[in-house]
């Protein structure tokens, strides 16, 4: 039997599971929480599995360009003057003046991870790297949930009052394909490619941001080789940045969208999927059409599209993956040997509830056994618990809309969830809770608790 090694440190007020950027924009909130002095101190603890902070590594492609304004960055949404926003890193690096010339509101990617690495080593003192979440258990006193007890795979186990859950996305591969040595998600692109010194063909997966992203990379990396795009549309679609169209995004939508009908959320999903999902940047949609069309001109064509086309079967081989594909409108089939088949084929959130194993019961769930979220991102139970679990992330995207899963929302959301726990804490320790908390029920003075939902 393995050795359980309970944390000798006291009841924390907040254990965040998880460290990408939901969880760090709620440890700065917290730490600045902390310092103002406004409501109870709160103690706070966050776990994460990789051995420091990283975010898409795998994809941050030196010229890749984020698709949010630098402003939705860890803070200034919630509070523009805090020395933890994007432009205070950029005086810090000595890049503001060159930045402001740059005229622009969209940092490189690589940039954006650098400023998130900066954010995180200054509440550096509130994480535990190297240190996987193995399960969850609820400490019931009577007749209700009185604490979380957190366990490790080192054996270690947290208590908190009050958990937020930030477990991140699971990269997606279409049924019937699995990753091997040849076939690769785009998440891990870079691991892969730096260690291939030639390759002749490339077969990429997808029709997305990142799918052209990838098929980019490699027609650029390998100059001998042919890159073979395929999707099932007729061509790359261009995500929708409009003014109106962003309104989605916007804070106050996530109250519409919340108090809204099922049936109405999730017509708004549909009508709004194409400002995030399966679309590309306009800008890179044009230069792929360039270097297709170059290549026709020249007569040597590397970069080849599989339009309105599927892959039907897959044989990989020692020095090969045979790549069969069907296109769907006419039915012909091409069969390509290939170095690598890059899946560009999206994530989907990992399931919150699986860490509760058993307990995970009591969580009350909708129509379509989907958990029910409260408005202040705090999983609904039965019966209602003096602790609590708030999620962040891909799994209330049916609750709070399409910003759930990026950052356009991450520093609001984070003083959502704040407050919501400053009041839990308060009510439990005594003393006034802070301005702008929840009620029981989860309430704000800019949010409401689930409205015509059973569950």
């Amino acid at each position: 039997m393995s050795t359980v090694l309970r944390d000798e440190g006291p009841v924390y007020d907040l254990l965040g599971v998880g460290f990408g950027p939901s969880n760090l924009a709620l440890a700065i909130a917290v730490s600045e929480h902390n310092a103002a002095s406004r409501g109870p101190c709160l103690n706070v603890r966050f776990l994460e599995r990789q051995k420091t902070f990283g975010w898409h590594r795998g994809m941050l492609i030196d010229d890749a360009t984020m698709q949010v304004s630098f402003l939705k960055d860890l803070v200034t949404m919630r509070n523009p003057a805090s020395d933890f926003s994007f432009l205070c890193y950029l005086h810090e690096r000595g890049r503001l003046a060159d930045f402001i010339n740059h005229k622009t509101l969209f940092p490189l990617r690589i940039e954006f991870h650098d400023y998130f690495c900066w954010a995180a080593e200054r509440v550096g003192d509130l994480v535990r790297y190297d240190t996987e979440v193995t399960a969850v258990r609820p400490v019931v006193d009577g007749a209700e949930i009185a604490c979380f007890e957190v366990h490790t795979s080192a054996g270690k186990v947290y208590t908190a009052r009050n958990l937020a859950m930030a477990t991140g996305l699971v990269p997606s591969l279409p049924e019937g394909i699995a990753e091997s040595e040849r076939v690769w998600h785009n998440s891990d692109l870079l691991y892969k490619v730096d260690g291939l010194a030639s390759a002749s063909r490339f077969v990429v997966l997808g029709a997305g941001q990142s799918a052209a992203e990838t098929t980019a990379l490699l027609h650029d990396r390998f100059p001998d080789a042919e890159v073979c795009a395929v999707f099932s549309r007729s061509g790359y679609s261009p995500s929708d940045d409009s003014p109106f169209a962003n309104r989605v995004f916007d804070p106050e939508t996530v109250d519409e969208f919340h108090d809204a009908p099922p049936e109405v959320r999730k017509r708004i999903l549909d009508y709004h999927s194409n400002t995030n999902y399966s679309v590309v940047d306009l800008d890179l949609i044009e230069e792929l059409y360039r270097r297709h069309y170059r290549e026709k001109v020249l007569g040597v064509e590397r970069l080849r599209i599989f339009r309105t086309s599927r892959i039907t079967e897959l044989a990989e081989t020692d020095s090969a993956v045979r790549v069969t594909v069907e296109s769907l409108t006419t039915g012909t089939h091409t069969v390509l040997d290939a170095d690598a088949l890059v899946c560009a084929t999206g994530y989907r959130p990992s399931e919150v509830t699986t860490l509760l194993g058993d307990a995970a019961s009591i969580c009350r769930r909708d129509d379509e056994g989907r958990p029910l979220v409260a408005r202040d991102y705090r999983l609904l139970t039965t019966p209602d618990s003096g602790a609590a679990v708030y999620v962040q992330g891909g799994s209330t995207e049916h609750t709070h809309g399409i910003t759930s899963s990026l950052l356009s929302n991450n520093a609001v959301r984070a003083q959502e969830i704040l407050d919501s726990v400053v009041a839990r804490v308060s009510e439990t320790k005594g003393g006034e809770p802070g301005p702008g908390t929840t009620d029981s029920e989860g309430r704000s003075a800019y949010a409401h608790e689930i409205v015509g939902m059973a569950g």
